[in-house]
């Protein structure tokens, strides 16, 4: 059977006409396009060129074959255009999905590493709330979300992303900007805006509260992380607010303090366990998570 190589070969020679030809037409040398012409058809038994004052001319017995080795050329670079549009993403497309305290910072910067490695990939970013997430899943909407919450469940997979911490937002002209910690207790003790408290997220944000058996009053309630770092910058109270959210920088109008205490906690991506990822969903994750380890304080 004819190789991929010796068929390209074969073709080069007809092209060109010529040993010189095809070698400079392949970018090989001379001597090592003859000898594997010579070895094609002694492997044939068949002469496929004349050779008549440097010049390689079709046999009339071989004419009818290069019409197909023609072909076959042709549709292996095809193939090769396609893997190349593959590599790159060309026109395919990543949905993903993703809660609003990952989506703000890290999901934009894992986007941006993605696009560098296949720029011709099409995204599409759906932020979700914690229970939007399994329903987005199942009705495949998208491959994967980055959330901050784990749920039991017999056919979607939570997989550990990263691990963040809490921090304590405070306005940038206030008397507790002053300080770079500050305990659960102190913090009790002002103004709280923050996540609904019933919400998935919101109990992660007021989880050190109940471990200190503290009572907290919840004085301003806000969808979104964002907005909880507008109101506190507009001075109207502190917060509890994860790292991931401000992990951009330094947020105009706000502080952040260290709790003094553990405020560790998990996030995930979850995926159905019954579908394939593409591998760019699987380059997403890999990036999100190395983007989600750097931002750590």
């Amino acid at each position: 059977m004819l190789t991929l190589r010796q068929i390209e070969v074969i073709r080069a020679i007809m092209v060109t006409g010529t040993v010189a030809g095809a070698a400079k037409l392949l970018g090989v040398a001379a001597p090592g396009v003859s000898r594997l012409m010579k070895y094609t058809e002694d492997s044939l038994r068949v002469r496929l060129f004349n050779r008549s004052h440097g010049r390689y001319v079709p046999t009339p017995e071989a004419r009818h074959i290069f019409g197909l080795l023609d072909t076959v050329y042709r549709q292996v670079e095809d193939l090769q255009f396609a893997v190349q549009r593959l590599e790159k993403g060309d026109g395919l497309e990543l949905s993903i999905g993703s809660v609003p305290s990952i989506a703000n910072v890290m999901v934009p910067r894992a986007i941006a590493k993605l696009r560098q490695q296949y720029p011709g990939l099409y995204v599409d970013i759906n932020i979700l709330k914690i229970e939007e997430a399994v329903d987005y899943l199942l009705v495949g909407r998208g491959e994967v979300v980055a959330i901050s919450s784990y749920l039991e469940h017999s056919i979607i997979h939570f997989e550990p992303l990263a691990t963040g911490r809490l921090l304590c937002i405070v306005p940038q002209n206030s008397e507790l900007a002053a300080k770079d910690t500050i305990a659960p207790a102190d913090i009790v003790r002002h103004t709280l805006i923050g996540i609904d408290p019933n919400d998935p997220y919101g109990r992660v944000m007021t989880e050190i509260f109940r471990r200190q058996n503290l009572a907290y009053d919840m004085k301003i309630k806000a969808r979104f992380g964002t907005t909880v770092c507008a109101l506190v910058a507009a001075d109207l109270g502190i917060a509890i607010i994860d790292e991931f959210t401000v992990a951009g920088g330094r947020v105009p109008g706000i502080k952040c303090l260290e709790i003094e205490a553990d405020t560790t906690f998990p996030t995930f991506v979850a995926y159905r366990r019954d579908v394939p990822r593409s591998i760019f969903a699987e380059r997403f994750i890999d990036t999100l998570r190395a983007e989600m380890a750097r931002a750590k304080r």
